[in-house]
């Protein structure tokens, strides 16, 4: 019974210093420094085996799911935040990179020999945000042609600036609906969804009938205790879909590998607690 209090406490603290750091920031730049070290320190705690075994022991109870879903709102809030201060600084030359954002970046080229990227492959990426890490890290180690879908108009603004400031602005691009993305999709060969995008299952419905038949999905999500940072995801709950690869790291968030799925094939499932 500890166990459940102490995770409760993790969760509200983590929720209510985030949340005064987001109203402060509003009010002085430097205070951004405190988000990204308590995000930083959020990532620490979702990675720790210790508090992995409490989650298998109190997670599933509705009071936890309550907490964990206020915790991601105000998290993906100040992490929204954070890159819009972040990129600002990078077009300023002052650029400096949270330790959640490295890791990220290094998740990415771990991740790449996965997805069978060539210099002439397609990505539509949804979800880029404001400092793009991973498309401009997609594109930069295979030299593929990215269109990021944020519908965040100020990311689409930073992530366009960010692209010029790099000189990827020829190979990275931004729009800022779903429509725009759509239109893009038929001649897409890799569809990236972030983990940070709630409306996977929507989004999925809608790429099914659109995607090329030797196109992949690759959807990165976070289930147990990485759900406090992103949104999760079951296989279960989307049809029409086939799991050709799943890809579990150490990393805050893990990927899924989906093709869409013939009308014979048997459905696969997975979850984690």
């Amino acid at each position: 019974m500890k166990g459940k209090y102490a995770l409760m406490l993790a969760l509200q603290t983590f929720n209510f210093e985030l949340t005064l750091l987001n109203n402060y920031a509003k009010q002085c730049s430097e205070c951004f420094e405190f988000i990204q070290a308590k995000l930083d320190a959020l990532c620490r705690y979702i990675m720790c085996d210790g508090n992995h075994i409490v989650w298998e022991q109190w997670g599933h109870l509705q009071e936890i799911v309550e907490l964990v879903d206020q915790l991601r709102f105000t998290s993906n809030q100040a992490l929204c935040n954070l890159e819009k201060f972040q990129s600002q600084k990078l077009l300023e030359q002052k650029e400096s990179m949270s330790e959640y954002l490295s890791m990220l970046s290094m998740a990415v080229k771990q991740e790449i020999p996965n997805f069978h990227l060539q210099p002439n492959s397609r990505i539509l990426f949804i979800g880029s945000g404001s400092f793009p890490i991973s498309p401009l890290t997609l594109s930069r180690e295979t030299g593929a042609e990215v269109l990021c879908v944020d519908i965040d108009e100020e990311a689409v603004l930073f992530g366009t600036k960010v692209a010029d400031a790099l000189g990827m602005q020829d190979k990275v691009r931004f729009v800022g609906t779903y429509e725009e993305g759509l239109a893009y999709i038929r001649q897409a060969t890799h569809i990236f969804i972030a983990s940070l995008v709630e409306r996977k299952y929507e989004l999925l419905e809608m790429l099914k009938t659109e995607l090329p038949s030797n196109a992949i999905v690759i959807l990165r999500y976070g289930n147990g205790l990485k759900s406090l940072f992103n949104y999760p995801f079951e296989m279960g709950l989307a049809t029409g879909w086939q799991l050709t690869s799943l890809l579990k790291h150490d990393g805050i968030y893990d990927t899924a590998i989906l093709t869409s799925k013939p009308s014979h094939a048997k459905e696969v499932q997975f979850s984690e607690a």
